[in-house]
């Protein structure tokens, strides 16, 4: 009896081996979980939010992708309802994105002021932020002569000012915007308004560009012609502030602009 009670101990299973087994298939299953939250994650929302990380951890913000829409909106569905909320590191992280990028724009606008008020240009260049950029808006008449679209030889040296603080700045995007009033043109070079505004803005580019250390994949230019006005055109004075060249530093995490008719 003892020896056969002895020999069904020895013939027992050794179980130890399911304590491993069991880790390697909880980790598996961690691994697909992880996997297919990530595969739910909108391309693009990621793209974004990693450039705020970028913009937090190294100090700057984030030409354009596709559209100047670079702003991260942490109430999406995909973001902040359904299956992958917003964690509270991701919107503390959000936050000092925010406000490095809300900090870049004052200091860039007290720069740019403090030149202004030095040579008093305060009747030609004003600036402006608002919830999508810092705007440098420039009158027509201290960059080009009356319907010419060459860059004055003074006017250089205020793109070589602006462009010296824009390379501070290396991680904005910038979009050079050229305005007129709503006088038709029609001269063999320009044979209506979106042709003058499109080549000012095209032309007070290149100089911008001229400095050292831009990334020009970063920069655009555009001409909105006659319909973008700040003021009447039923005055001299209106048509004067609307024919304008600006230089619009935008944020990375603003409000999207609506191509089509203007900035909502």
């Amino acid at each position: 009896m003892k020896k056969h009670k002895k020999e069904h101990h020895e013939e027992h299973m050794d179980e130890t081996w399911l304590v491993p087994y069991s880790d390697i298939l909880t980790l598996l299953l961690a691994l697909f979980i992880i996997l297919f939250a990530a595969g739910q994650i909108d391309q693009k929302k990621y793209e974004r939010i990693m450039a705020g990380f970028n913009s937090a951890f190294t100090g700057g913000t984030s030409v354009f992708e596709s559209t100047s829409d670079l702003s991260i909106d942490i109430t999406d569905d995909n973001m902040g309802k359904n299956d992958n909320p917003v964690t509270a590191e991701t919107e503390s992280v959000l936050a000092a994105a925010r406000a490095r990028e809300e900090h870049d724009m004052r200091e860039m606008k007290e720069k740019i002021d403090q030149y202004i008020n030095e040579n008093n240009l305060s009747t030609q260049l004003e600036t402006r932020i608002t919830d999508e950029m810092l705007m440098i808006s420039i009158r027509d008449y201290a960059l080009f002569d009356s319907g010419s679209a060459l860059v004055k030889t003074e006017a250089q040296k205020l793109a070589h000012i602006i462009s010296e603080i824009l390379r501070q700045y290396p991680n904005y995007n910038v979009e050079v915007a050229g305005h007129t009033d709503n006088l038709p043109i029609n001269t063999a070079e320009f044979p209506t308004n979106w042709d003058l505004s499109s080549r000012r803005s095209l032309n007070f580019m290149k100089y911008l560009l001229q400095s050292n250390g831009l990334d020009q994949s970063r920069f655009r230019s555009i001409g909105y012609g006659e319909f973008q006005p700040i003021a009447a055109n039923t005055t001299e004075e209106g048509r004067a502030k609307n024919r304008r060249v600006e230089v619009n530093i935008l944020r990375n995490f603003g409000q999207p602009t609506n191509t089509f008719g203007g900035r909502q």
